[in-house]
């Protein structure tokens, strides 16, 4: 429960349905430690605390706070600074869903012994032919598939997700019908939770001293090699980025590659960003056991991206994807995700791309990433 109108609507559903519920808050980081000025605000403020403790005291279930600080910290914020430091744009939220929040609540789960576990997201989950299925939620404007790719048959096997049949526009009227106006009202955040002033750059400096002073300087490279200006350190760029280059090429320029041995940005026109096939790794299938041969998944590569078909195939320990059409704006680090129509096959991370950038043509040539 954060506190927000999605998790407490939720645990009202299935205290009406006649389950026995306990709400569970996770603590999972402190602003101030993150390097934060303003009021902290977001799932893990205390106000956010004490509207799910009030709505659970109203209701007349138990409430209990978990503190997992120590297991963010070492796993989804250290994991973040080294994937920009590494050159890559890591995704937290996928990786506290499957290591962390998931872990943790069905570790509690067995101390309370409880035998199921729900959260607010906006997704579906179904046993078929042996296999638990996550598939989008019925408001496909809300679903929260994508950031769900990582979990486990364990995990899924003792999963619920009330909200998964319904609309945001129903959630809300729920919550106003049980008397809940201010959950109605209450505004929803989409930045990352542990990103102060959602300012990853300030973060990074934050986190690591000097950082700034020892990036600085860099080249901007085109894709054919010519060096055309400096940065102001590769970590604080990704794939994709149009703004905030801060040098005039009178058209537009994206951050095409980041190449962090060289501290090199290489830009390039939108047409340079296109890329047909990528390489996928530490991928997790949810659909299948094995994947299908000649299968072809709609795959996104973002989470608001619209998607597109593309052919995957296993080799070795990775995924080969092959776009039916060049797609734009492939970023290392972030998860692709596999769907077979609304149904989750499952997912895995964007390799590193590299290409030679003396070649006016730029082949993808996908390796996996040193860790």
């Amino acid at each position: 429960m954060s506190g927000g109108i999605d998790s407490s609507v939720a645990a009202l559903m299935l205290h009406n349905e006649g389950y026995e519920v306990i709400g569970i808050t996770m603590k999972t980081w402190d602003y101030a430690a993150a390097g934060g000025s303003k009021k902290e605000t977001g799932c893990c403020s205390l106000d956010s605390i004490n509207d799910a403790r009030t709505l659970a005291v109203n209701l007349g279930f138990p409430h209990y706070i978990l503190d997992i600080r120590a297991e963010f910290g070492e796993h989804i914020i250290n994991n973040f600074v080294e994937e920009y430091l590494a050159g890559r744009t890591p995704n937290p939220c996928v990786l506290c869903n499957t290591h962390i929040k998931w872990d943790a609540l069905l570790k509690r789960a067995d101390q309370l012994e409880c035998d199921f576990i729900a959260t607010g997201h906006y997704a579906k989950v179904r046993l078929e032919n042996g296999r638990y299925v996550i598939s989008k939620g019925v408001d496909e404007s809300k679903d929260q598939s994508y950031v769900l790719w990582g979990l486990s048959q364990e995990s899924l096997k003792r999963t619920m997700f009330p909200l998964g049949n319904y609309k945001k526009s129903e959630i809300r009227e729920m919550a106003m019908k049980a008397g809940y106006a201010e959950l109605a009202g209450k505004s929803e955040s989409y930045e990352i939770c542990f990103i102060p002033e959602n300012d990853y750059r300030a973060f990074l400096k934050h986190k690591v001293p000097g950082l700034e002073e020892k990036v600085e300087g860099g080249d901007f490279v085109f894709t054919n090699g010519e060096i055309v200006g400096k940065h102001r350190g590769y970590p604080f760029y990704t794939v994709g980025q149009r703004k905030g280059l801060e040098v005039a090429f009178g058209e537009p320029m994206f951050v095409i590659q980041i190449i962090p041995e060289t501290n090199t940005v290489v830009i390039g026109t939108k047409v340079e960003l296109d890329r047909q096939e990528m390489i996928i790794r530490d991928f997790n299938l949810v659909k299948y056991e094995t994947l299908p041969l000649d299968f072809v998944a709609h795959t996104k590569i973002r989470y608001h991206d619209s998607g597109a078909p593309a052919a995957l195939s296993v080799v070795n320990d990775k995924i080969k994807v092959l776009f039916q059409r060049p797609v734009v704006g492939v970023a290392p680090g972030q998860s692709a995700v596999f769907y077979e129509g609304d149904d989750l096959v499952g997912g895995g991370f964007i390799a590193r791309n590299e290409f030679n950038i003396n070649e006016k043509t730029i082949p993808f040539q996908a390796t996996l990433p040193q860790i």
